[in-house]
């Protein structure tokens, strides 16, 4: 605030836009999101005033970044392409790379998984030019992989962990621990290995008490909570993820409420209903009976031909039958009746 004051009074006023940015920025990371929103606006006002790519890319970044985080799509997408190309013209790498930045971030909020990682590779490719993996440089390596993980592209992901573990640890830098832990627990998940994912979310939730960015700490709550419903601790996991809930909730994070929400509900889920399909094994149980292979159903639904065998699994066990032929039987059958997520007739 000091600064921006000194910048006020010497007329500086495109100092004064890099250190609203960076202002803007920060009360995104502090989770405050309507101070970041008129701080985007003026940003914005200021832009136009001055004129020139350079100005009105900063203003475009910080309205795409508020956009995203606060769920407004169409928003986000416009201003983040808006501000691509002018800042390349402008010469300024590190500034084209927020809106990209932004853009896989959505992505990611969406669930778009393979859109998110096409946008974000470009930086990825270009990490070794960057100067270190810092929050302001490299903000994009936990979408990335994020997006690479649920693409069950392993292989890819883990350097990248192991560069924000690494340079963490160097530079005892709570917010590149945070993260690396989250993203390595989100690994070890992938690989099976849920005691340990289990293990490395709860040190990721200790480096959070030192990171004061809210939306980073349920993010990493999220996880935490849904590895806790894989192991079975329905209480723990109801409590955690009601957490992760209410805070998105009361930042104003509606795509990541949503989230939480949804792995709440699925929590939640009563003895009674144990046998419905979750959207998931009813989309791999469709295809299945259609004849197709766990590879092609890794292809047709981004998935890891690995992930299909595991959704088929509990297929099977739910419906509780034994091979692929049984499950086109069933299908058929209830096609011509309800699906195995219907709630069937009121029981009295």
């Amino acid at each position: 605030m000091a600064l921006r004051h000194h910048c006020i009074e010497r007329g500086a006023d495109s100092d004064m836009m890099f250190v609203g940015i960076h202002g803007a920025l920060i009360e995104i990371w502090r989770g405050c999101f309507t101070d970041a929103a008129v701080t985007a606006q003026d940003l914005m006002e200021r832009a136009e005033q001055l004129g020139g790519d350079n100005m009105l890319v900063i203003g475009w970044i910080a309205q795409a970044a508020v956009a995203a985080y606060t769920g407004n799509e169409r928003d986000a997408r416009a201003c983040a392409l808006a501000a691509i190309e002018p800042a390349r013209r402008c010469g300024s790498p590190a500034l084209a790379d927020w809106p990209i930045t932004i853009l896989g971030f959505l992505d990611v909020s969406l669930g778009n998984h393979v859109e998110a990682l096409n946008t974000l590779q470009q930086l990825v490719f270009r990490l070794d030019e960057m100067r270190g993996t810092e929050i302001i440089t490299a903000p994009f390596i936990p979408d990335a992989v994020e997006a690479m993980i649920a693409l069950g592209r392993l292989d890819e992901a883990e350097p990248l962990i192991e560069r924000l573990e690494r340079e963490g640890r160097r530079l005892d830098r709570s917010w590149m621990l945070a993260v690396g832990a989250r993203c390595r627990s989100m690994w070890l998940a992938a690989r099976g290995e849920v005691g340990a994912a289990f293990d490395t979310a709860r040190q990721a939730m200790v480096e959070h008490e030192r990171l004061p960015m809210p939306f980073e700490r349920s993010r990493t709550q999220l996880l935490l909570g849904q590895l806790q419903r894989r192991q079975r601790h329905k209480e723990a996991a109801a409590a955690t993820l009601g957490e992760a809930l209410r805070a998105f909730e009361e930042m104003g994070t509606p795509l990541w409420a949503e989230r939480a929400r949804a792995e709440l509900a699925r929590t939640n889920v009563s003895p009674s209903q144990d046998t419905r399909l979750t959207p998931s094994e009813q989309k791999v149980a469709e295809l299945v009976a259609a004849g197709m292979t766990n590879r092609d159903i890794g292809a047709a639904l981004f998935i890891s031909p690995k992930t299909v065998e595991h959704n088929l699994s509990r297929i099977y066990r739910k419906l509780g039958i034994r091979s692929r032929a049984e499950l086109g039987r069933r299908m058929g059958t209830l096609s011509n009746t309800e699906t195995p997520n219907s709630p069937g007739p009121p029981k009295h």
